[in-house]
């Protein structure tokens, strides 16, 4: 089936738009704060152990070197920051994944006005809690393993000259997947099976994933992607796909 990928891209924008509904906002801000607080607690350990090294180091160097402490202050800071923000949402998907299901429940309730089939509410939720964390940690690893195969194109003679491109096409791959699998899975639809139905849409998946991996690249405003994705791809699975796998079954039989 031919797809627009420019709709696909669409659709994140639709996510963020769709944060601050009635019914929604909840299944936005307790994840986003349990993520919060945990970067922080991270960096606030990090500074402690930093402040021991550099109590350790200073008196080693010389008396006009002490200067030196405030630069190594300024630049723990920035990388601080800086692997916060890039590794914000890999972290959050993997704390996150028993409210992204919820938080795709509440969206396709409040696009369709009726819930999925498997719809759990937060009984579910807190029951599936370490379960949920599980699987996800395995995506992780899943998409992790391509990743690693991938990045060796950028070592191989020739093939380094598009292995950029086939890098980007992964991600965005990699990134759809990920969210579109949990709107799916409240439809009963496991992660293995997830990746030949998307085939069925490929542009539009490529270009909702490509987006959402732009996205990632800005800082503060990567914090609220991850939910504005699952959002997102539960808009596009109520009004594109699941029409089309319904399509399909109709067919069929």
């Amino acid at each position: 089936m031919i797809t627009n990928p420019v709709s696909g891209a669409w659709y994140l924008i639709r996510g963020f738009s769709l944060l601050n509904k009635p019914g929604i906002r909840a299944y936005v801000i307790i994840p986003l704060l349990i993520n919060i607080s945990f970067f922080s607690a991270v960096i606030a350990v990090g500074m402690r152990y930093f402040d021991t090294f550099l109590d350790q180091l200073m008196p080693v160097l010389p008396d006009w070197l002490t200067w030196l402490s405030g630069i190594f202050w300024i630049l723990f800071l920035i990388a601080a920051l800086l692997i916060a923000f890039y590794t914000f949402s890999l972290i959050a998907n993997i704390f996150s994944a028993p409210f992204n299901g919820l938080l795709a429940e509440a969206v396709e309730e409040y696009l369709t006005g009726r819930k999925p089939e498997l719809a759990g509410g937060w009984k579910k939720a807190f029951t599936d809690l370490v379960p949920s964390m599980l699987a996800e940690f395995k995506k992780t690893l899943y998409f992790a393993a391509w990743a690693l195969l991938f990045a060796l194109f950028f070592i191989i003679p020739v093939v380094q000259i598009i292995a950029p491109f086939i890098w980007m096409l992964y991600t965005a791959w990699a990134l759809a997947l990920e969210y579109l699998d949990y709107p799916m899975a409240n439809h009963g639809y496991k992660f293995p099976d997830n990746k030949n139905k998307m085939s069925k849409r490929l542009l539009q998946s490529l270009g909702f994933g490509l987006s959402t991996s732009v996205a990632t690249l800005i800082p503060i405003a990567n914090f609220l992607v991850m939910p504005a994705s699952v959002a997102g791809a539960t808009a596009l699975w109520v009004e594109k796909f699941q029409p089309a796998l319904t399509s399909d079954s109709v067919q069929e039989n």
